[in-house]
C-alpha cells in the first residue's frame, strides 16, 4: 500500500514516521509513504505556487500547473496502468467525512495520492481535472490538508497486521463492525481504588471476578448506555442495520425507564 502526499511543509509528517505505536506500520513497508512538494514542480526564481484570486476576494489561492506537473511525477513514479491508477485524495471542508467505514476501505485499498491543500484553496480547475475524491474531517476548516492526511494515515496503519501490540485491540475500537458501529466502553487499570479529588473511586466490581461471559455483557451494555447518550444516531443506525439482539434491546428499555 502506498500514499503519495502533495505538500508544502513535508517537514511536518516527518516525526509522525517515527514516533508511536503505527510507526511499525511505517518501517516495515506495510504503508509506504512519499511525500512531494509542489514547489519543486513551480516555475521561476521564486518557484511560485499561488497567486491572488480572479474577483478579488481575501487570501491566495495555490496554483493548478504546480499541483500538476507535481501529479505526474507521482504518476510515473507509482507506474500505474491507465485503467488502474489510485485515486486522488483532496482534503476540502465540502468533502465526505471521514468515518470509520471509509478509513476500512482505505485500509484494503493499494493506497492514493493526498493532496494537502493551503491559503484560500486550490485553483478550482485543478480539483475539476485532478481529484476524485473529497474527504472532511468534520464542519470545521483547518489551515491546510496535513493535518487531515496524517488522521487518515494514522487511522489505517493501525489497522494493518502487526501493528498493534494485541492483533484483537482495533476490533473493540468506537465505531467498528465488530462493536456492530456503537461507541467502545470505558476502561479501567491499576490500582483498583484510585484516590481521586472527590474521594476514592473504585473499578467496577464485575471486572474483578473473571468471569469473561459477565464482563462481555458488563461491556456491552456500557457500549449500549453510551452511545444511547452521546450518539443517539449510531444507535439508531445500529438497530436498521440489525446489529442490536433482544438483550441488548431489554437493556436499552431499563435505561429509558431510569
Amino acid at each position: 500500500m502506498r500514499f503519495d502526499v502533495i505538500t508544502l511543509f513535508p517537514e511536518l509528517f516527518e516525526p509522525f514516521f517515527k514516533s508511536g505505536i503505527t510507526r511499525r506500520a511505517f518501517e516495515s513497508g506495510l504503508v509506504e509513504v512519499r511525500l512531494w512538494n509542489p514547489r519543486d514542480f513551480a516555475e521561476g526564481n521564486y518557484r511560485r505556487v499561488d497567486d491572488r484570486p480572479f474577483g478579488g476576494g481575501p487570501g491566495m489561492v495555490m496554483l493548478a500547473d504546480p499541483l500538476w506537473q507535481c501529479l505526474q511525477a507521482i504518476r510515473a513514479g507509482r507506474a500505474e496502468p491507465a485503467d488502474a491508477q489510485a485515486p486522488v485524495v483532496l482534503f476540502s471542508p465540502i468533502g465526505d467525512r471521514l468515518d470509520h467505514a471509509g478509513v476500512a476501505r482505505w485500509a484494503q485499498g493499494p493506497g492514493a495520492v493526498l493532496v494537502c491543500g493551503r491559503y484560500e484553496g486550490i485553483d478550482q480547475r485543478f480539483i475539476d481535472a485532478c481529484v476524485d475524491v473529497q474527504i472532511s474531517l468534520g464542519d470545521f476548516v483547518l489551515s491546510g490538508g496535513e493535518i487531515a492526511a496524517l488522521a487518515l494515515l494514522d487511522a489505517v496503519a493501525r489497522l494493518m497486521p502487526g501493528v498493534l501490540g494485541d492483533e484483537g485491540s482495533h476490533q473493540q475500537d468506537s465505531f467498528n463492525p465488530a462493536l456492530n458501529g456503537l461507541l467502545d466502553s470505558p476502561h479501567h487499570t491499576r490500582p483498583e481504588v484510585w484516590q481521586g479529588p472527590q474521594g476514592p473511586m473504585a473499578v467496577p466490581e464485575v471486572l474483578l471476578g473473571g468471569h469473561h461471559e459477565r464482563i462481555a455483557r458488563y461491556r456491552r451494555e456500557q457500549s449500549l448506555a453510551l452511545t444511547a447518550r452521546l450518539r443517539p444516531d449510531v444507535l439508531a443506525q445500529a438497530r436498521q442495520d440489525g446489529g442490536l439482539s433482544a438483550e441488548d434491546e431489554a437493556f436499552l428499555r431499563t435505561q429509558r425507564r431510569l
